[in-house]
């Protein structure tokens, strides 16, 4: 049995999400997670992730791994006794720690393999919520947005703990995602505008507060077919993101260099440190802006247009 899920990419609203605040988030169908659930000729279960260099058993790995925690929490709940004979194969264009989700479509598209494969089925919210506790393990304090774009596939306006809305996109507009090469897992970066805002509540409430506005106004945009509006937006959006100490020299230049190219507005993506930034564009500057990225020392771009 095959399944696949998409990655993802942030708009607006990264890290004050975790504080109650809104973010948005699409799908990057581009780059996905597939996996392949067969039944295997010999005892155990089997994991073959070349992308990661995984050729192992699963109790071979340690319980905390990201892709033996998912298989054990699925055996746990569909209470399969014996233990299926399985053979798991794993493989994703979705770069690691980059802000584009992998970890989340790993385990989507993980366990919709398995619950087909075994009979045992999920609805999207169900494999939403078990998306979700495999972030917590991973991610520490984790917002839910990247499993939510994940496992519904479609445009999200996010406010955690609150049902999912999803994002009508009334006029398509183009992105240009530029990968800075640097793996930077979400973790830290989390962890460390948590102790900023520990230490100093009331600053960054109101901080937060404004990233919300953005994310308010952003929707609005969308929604109203305004999305040539959303440049400015992403352009404050980061200039917050760079008080919390998550930008970085390189994602600053590539954001740069995406503006001086033409873009209408650029920013981070995501945790920061390293991994991705975003350049809302006009089609027809789409090729340029990519390829400043690459001058500006972009690893690798993608254009995706928000539909």
């Amino acid at each position: 049995m095959k399944a696949s899920a998409p990655g993802k990419i942030i708009l607006f609203g990264e890290h004050a999400v975790v504080y109650g605040r809104p973010a948005l988030a699409v799908p990057v169908t581009q780059i996905h997670a597939d996996v392949e659930v067969l039944d295997a000729p010999r005892s155990g279960i089997w994991i073959d992730a070349p992308d990661i260099n995984l050729h192992a058993e699963l109790n071979t790995l340690p319980s905390d791994h990201p892709i033996a925690s998912a298989i054990h929490n699925f055996l746990f709940i569909s209470r399969l006794s014996p233990f299926p004979n399985l053979d798991i194969k794993i493989a994703s264009s979705i770069p690691v720690a980059s802000g584009l989700g992998s970890g989340a479509a790993v385990t989507v598209a993980l366990v919709r393999g398995l619950s087909s494969h075994l009979k045992f089925p999920m609805s999207d919210e169900e494999v939403n919520s078990f998306a979700y506790e495999i972030e917590k393990l991973h991610h520490g304090t984790p917002s839910g947005i990247d499993n939510t774009v994940v496992t519904y596939a479609k445009p999200v306006y996010f406010v955690k703990g609150q049902p999912i809305e999803i994002l009508r996109v009334a006029k398509p507009f183009t992105i240009v995602i530029g990968d800075t090469g640097i793996s930077a897992p979400t973790k830290k970066s989390v962890g460390d505008v948590r102790k900023l805002w520990e230490a100093d509540k009331a600053k960054w409430e109101v901080m937060f507060d404004q990233v919300a506005d953005i994310a308010k106004k952003a929707r609005a945009a969308i929604e109203s077919g305004t999305s040539m509006d959303l440049g400015k937006l992403m352009n404050q959006n980061h200039a917050l993101l760079q008080e919390m100490t998550v930008s970085s020299t390189r994602l600053d230049r590539l954001v740069s260099a995406a503006r001086n190219a033409g873009a209408l507005g650029a920013k981070l993506s995501g945790g920061g440190r390293g991994g991705n930034m975003i350049a809302l564009v006009e089609r027809d500057q789409a090729e340029d802006v990519a390829r400043a990225l690459k001058e500006a020392g972009a690893k690798n771009t993608i254009i995706t247009v928000i539909a």
